[in-house]
């Protein structure tokens, strides 16, 4: 099991950085026979350029294919393609981050919920009725227990004693706008980390907020790409006090949170935001900061591939000079690793390696300095031993 130590991730007491990856649709694909090869061809590439950890959805909640197709009502199939989804990544060694419901409408999320809740009676007025509703949060949880307590047709193991399951992820985006003092999600989030917490204490969990900040901290609100993200119902730094969250997310769209052309501005904001949640996260959260989702699409104005490359290699910089002094920047994943052949699902933030050689390239780099990291640092050498490393030079030579 991946664990942590203060503000860092390790595995057996070595140093683990994380360079990795989202590709949400993963279970969906593994359903059908036909597109189950996809999920391989995923793995296989990106372990090819040094990938070590995926972010997928871990719920479809009464859509097509869906995994859950009514309260505590499962579809046998979909959920063979989940452990399938855990079984490839473990060939490959790649671990997972598992989301568990989404914010947004894609695959259910919170407004099926809520649909369920009117069918079966209830009095809901608002989507975010998913939060503070006691039936709607038994549903959420009696699924949870589902999904952690299943055990996987391949390879026999319980998803909650699996360590190629890296964390739980207990919401992809959670917004609460319906409360801007943020009391309701934080009601919510404390409810279910404990939940989670107290039925698999084993394996890490995160929240997968996008990292606005809130009400209980005015003076870092100026942080945020707009005056709209303090109203969301979200407090990067409240939330993650919470009992029971092991690492904090961050997610970074300059692209859909400042412009949508193209500009250096989207670099400034991602350095000033990336700083202030990797200080934040070690002055006052003591854990480690993973960047859970960041990319650039490809339908922005004045979009092109090597501004793509340099915002990556922006993104990988900032946590490599976090990592040199064992800071809280703890790792990435790129939104959206894609096979060939899958360009029909791309939303425009797609990346498919064999068509991107040269963005290939910047991944497979900061894969190899991760690793040569995360190998030459044994948990106890209390970080000094990289001052005198001859492999030094490489890992922060400043040329990304």
């Amino acid at each position: 099991m991946v664990q942590k130590k203060g503000n860092q991730f390790v595995v057996n007491d070595k140093p683990f950085y994380v360079n990795g990856f989202n590709t949400y649709w993963l279970m969906v694909f593994a359903v059908d026979p036909s597109t189950r090869g996809k999920v391989s061809e995923v793995f296989q590439q990106a372990a090819s350029v040094g990938l070590t950890v995926c972010r997928t959805w871990a719920f479809n909640d009464g859509q097509w294919r869906a995994l859950q197709k009514s309260p505590s009502v499962y579809d046998e199939e979909v959920f063979k393609a989940l452990d399938f989804v855990l079984s490839e990544a473990r060939k490959y060694k790649i671990r997972l981050i598992l989301s568990l419901s989404n914010n947004w409408e894609g695959y259910g999320g919170k407004a099926q919920y809520v649909k369920w809740g009117k069918e079966a009676g209830l009095n809901l007025t608002s989507d975010d009725d998913f939060f503070s509703h006691p039936t709607l949060r038994s549903y959420y949880k009696a699924n949870v227990k589902t999904v952690l307590n299943r055990v996987n047709t391949f390879t026999n193991i319980t998803y909650k004693e699996d360590p190629t399951i890296f964390a739980w992820e207990l919401m992809n985006e959670p917004r609460c706008t319906s409360d801007p003092t943020g009391d309701k999600l934080q009601s919510w989030i404390q409810e279910m980390t404990v939940y989670v917490k107290s039925m698999d204490p084993k394996h890490l969990l995160e929240i997968g907020l996008e990292g606005f900040y809130g009400p209980s901290t005015p003076d870092k609100v100026k942080f945020n790409p707009n005056t709209y993200a303090q109203q969301v119902g979200t407090d990067f730094i409240r939330n993650h006090l919470a009992l029971g969250v092991d690492f904090a997310s961050v997610h970074i769209y300059a692209d859909s949170w400042i412009s949508q052309s193209i500009t250096d501005a989207h670099l400034d904001f991602t350095k000033s935001w990336m700083q202030a949640h990797i200080e934040d996260s070690e002055n006052y959260l003591g854990m480690p900061v993973v960047f859970g989702e960041f990319g650039v699409s490809s339908k922005d104005n004045g979009y092109n591939s090597s501004f793509r490359d340099t915002l990556i290699s922006t993104v990988y910089k900032i946590l490599l000079n976090s990592t040199k002094k064992g800071g809280s920047g703890a790792g990435s994943l790129l939104w959206q690793l894609f096979p060939d052949g899958a360009d029909y699902m791309d939303d425009g933030y797609a990346i498919v390696l064999s068509k991107s050689p040269s963005t290939s390239n910047v991944i497979a780099l900061q894969s190899t300095r991760l690793m040569m990291f995360n190998s030459m640092c044994a948990w106890n050498c209390r970080w000094s031993c990289h001052k005198k490393h001859p492999l030094d030079a490489f890992l922060f030579h400043d040329d990304l």
